[in-house]
């Protein structure tokens, strides 16, 4: 089968940069990206492209490259379902906040609406391809509802899961590791294999089952998980036996059957994907009595939200006990660096157990605008909107966020951090000055004899 249209359905994090590559790489098919969100679309179609919804090193130049030639922002959802023969789902798939399963399985009610709403559009055959991260055997419910909808249409389901890491996402998306496609139609299967092989070679694109491929992408994202929540429960050890846990995890990356990927010790992971992925194994594991499988999963996400409190109670009890009334100034809200995705940042945390506190807030990041933080905090229902105003201030320039400041809370590893003129940092903060480096991006020995009381993690 011949593709010379294609539609997305959601136009974030996944495809947004998704899109834009293989509009890039296939110039003769007409991308289109759609969306209900008409501010998104909006930026999307700024003519600055400085200023897109998404932050990723390499997208603004592919966008600049393709929009308006075959690549194409658009709310006409009806009318992309309508003129597409592809149409890929890439809408979010937050973890439920009710009912049943509320707290670790998977909201698919934005993947049924797409899929109800395609199933009343179209009226030739397409094939739908699930980009988005979910729970295995969501190709069934989709098919399902597009199976059921009277017409003689033909709908073939495809799982393509993404292996994006945000903040290389292009560069992920021009060179990836493989390739992941699942389906039943074999003809569905080869022609996004096809629209993938204008740039990637074929050996790298796996053909496997629906069940694998979803099954696939939730494992991939909880064995990366589980690494970061080992070496952080090795940090703690190391912290109390004066190991150091940079050299521990030199020592053990440089065994060739571990690597040393996904080994540095930090205040925790966050993102979209990593928590919601591995609650949503732990619910599947637990629908299907595997109880152990469940618990054993469920200790990395509870490794990394103690990972979250150890930082932000060390740094209290540093302050002798009491931040109430202080000013800690939080570099970075992202959840790391080249991204402003702040989804389960471990700053919003951080920040909101400093809060508890009384301490006094001040947030710097590079691209994380200021509504965002407070949305951030909003969302918690902690407290009320004037009450994270009051106490949460944001600044555009790092020197006035930690001006009178009583401590430093580095929370993301942007490496504009290291560049900074520390010397005339310490001149602004309350003495002593402590820094908190969740990251460990800075040298202990140079801050220390600027004056800093410098604490890390794992050493």
């Amino acid at each position: 089968m011949k593709i010379s249209k294609i539609c997305c359905i959601g136009a974030g994090y996944v495809g947004g940069p998704t899109m834009a590559v293989i509009a890039k790489k296939n110039p003769n098919i007409q991308v289109t990206i759609v969306d209900i969100n008409a501010e998104r679309i909006a930026a999307w179609n700024d003519e600055d492209v400085s200023k897109l919804p998404i932050y990723e090193p390499g997208l603004a130049e592919i966008v600049a490259e393709t929009r308006g030639k075959n690549l194409f922002f658009s709310t006409e959802i009806n009318k992309a379902i309508d003129e597409s023969e592809m149409i890929f789902i890439s809408v979010n798939t937050p973890t439920k906040t009710y009912g049943k399963g509320k707290g670790m399985a998977a909201d698919l009610k934005y993947v049924e609406l797409c899929a109800r709403n395609i199933a009343d559009v179209a009226k030739t055959d397409k094939i739908v391809v699930e980009k988005s991260t979910l729970p295995v055997r969501t190709a069934q419910a989709i098919k399902s509802i597009l199976h059921n909808t009277g017409s003689d249409v033909k709908f073939d389901i495809l799982s393509n899961p993404e292996f994006l890491a945000e903040g290389t996402a292009i560069q992920d998306l021009l060179n990836p590791d493989r390739v992941l496609i699942g389906g039943e139609s074999e003809e569905a299967i080869e022609a996004l294999a096809n629209i993938y092989g204008s740039w990637v070679p074929q050996d790298q694109i796996l053909r496997t089952n629906v069940w694998s491929s979803e099954l696939s992408k939730l494992t991939a994202n909880a064995f990366l998980a589980q690494r970061i929540s080992s070496i952080n429960a090795i940090s703690e050890l190391c912290e109390r036996t004066e190991a150091d846990v940079s050299e521990v995890a030199r020592a053990i990356g440089m065994d060739s059957r571990i690597g040393s990927k996904f080994l540095n010790a930090s205040i925790g992971f966050g993102g979209s994907c990593f928590q919601k992925d591995i609650l949503n194994l732990v619910y599947i594991a637990r629908s299907y009595g595997l109880n152990e499988v469940a618990d054993y999963w469920e200790q990395v996400i509870i490794l990394n939200d103690h990972q979250k409190r150890r930082f932000s109670d060390n740094l209290i009890s540093t302050l002798y006990n009491t931040v109430s009334g202080k000013k800690i100034a939080m570099l970075g809200w992202a959840f790391k660096k080249d991204t402003n995705d702040t989804r389960e940042s471990a700053a919003i945390y951080v920040a909101d157990h400093l809060l508890n506190e009384q301490a006094n807030i001040a947030v710097y990041d590079p691209k994380v605008p200021s509504q965002k933080v407070y949305s951030d905090l909003d969302y918690l229902q902690t407290r009320s909107e004037e009450e994270n105003k009051d106490l949460v201030e944001t600044f555009d320039n790092p020197y006035d966020a930690v001006k009178d400041a009583h401590a430093i809370a580095i929370m993301t590893e942007w490496d504009e951090f290291k560049t900074y003129d520390w010397k005339k940092i310490f001149g602004l903060m309350k003495k002593p000055a402590f820094i908190f480096d969740g990251r460990n991006i800075l040298n202990k020995d140079e801050m220390t004899e600027i004056g800093f009381e410098y604490s890390s993690i794992g050493k």
